[in-house]
């Protein structure tokens, strides 16, 4: 007997090839990873505008003395004092307005978009925690480094206390910001093996139930003694 459209289109859907599901998570990471991205352009961006540009614009109104945020091994009371001379009430205002924004803001979108970066690419928690603390750190540090330097900028005659914990926050701040970066490219070119969890993989039963002797044809049917 001749066979319909419709059977020989349901014989034919029957055995062709089920297309694999998406990988659970697959989509989730992809927005993420665009997140990431638009975070750490949005932090370079700040570094570039914040370190680069207006800090060294500062130093037209600092006799060329470069800000103690920009150096990296730290600076003397002998440095302080030369600055506090040469910047006047309006520049010492304008680098205190300059680290309540652009300096505050960077730290924080270049932290945000670094723990993203370590949760992306990490699974281990342990492991996670460990890349994500000189990240958490270095916020801190940087945050109190630019009170630090109001604060001592603002004294009549910086005091060699107040200078010697801001010198120490910008050194610490500056080694924190390269650990961080490390710990970023870390989370990325670990063997992925060392980076993800282990996880236990099982074959579910499948096929008839046995009959009384245990035995289970080829076809699904149970065969009895």
């Amino acid at each position: 007997m001749a066979k319909t459209r419709a059977q020989i289109a349901r014989k034919y859907a029957a055995g062709a090839p089920t297309p694999a599901p998406p990988r659970p998570g697959s989509g989730q990471k992809s927005n993420g990873t665009l997140v990431f991205i638009a975070a750490a352009v949005a932090a370079l961006f700040l570094f570039w505008y914040f370190h680069l540009l207006t800090l060294g614009q500062m130093t037209q109104l600092s006799d060329g003395l470069p800000m103690p945020d920009s150096l990296i091994g730290g600076y003397d009371v002998a440095h302080v004092e030369g600055l506090r001379a040469a910047m006047d009430d309006d520049a010492r205002g304008q680098l205190s307005y300059l680290h309540k924004t652009a300096g505050t803001l960077f730290p924080l979108i270049f932290a945000f978009a670094w723990l993203l970066l370590v949760q992306l690419n990490t699974g281990r928690r342990w492991l996670r925690w460990l890349l994500w603390s000189p990240v958490l750190l270095f916020v801190v540090v940087d945050l109190w480094e630019n009170v630090a330097i109001d604060a001592m900028l603002a004294q009549a005659a910086p005091e060699p206390g107040a200078v010697a914990l801001a010198s120490t926050l910008t050194v610490l701040r500056w080694v924190l910001l390269a650990v961080s970066l490390v710990a970023g490219a870390t989370s990325v070119f670990l063997p992925r093996r060392l980076r993800t969890r282990g996880q236990l993989t099982g074959t579910p039963a499948t096929g008839a139930p046995a009959g009384a002797d245990g035995a289970t044809g080829a076809n699904g049917a149970t065969r009895t003694g």
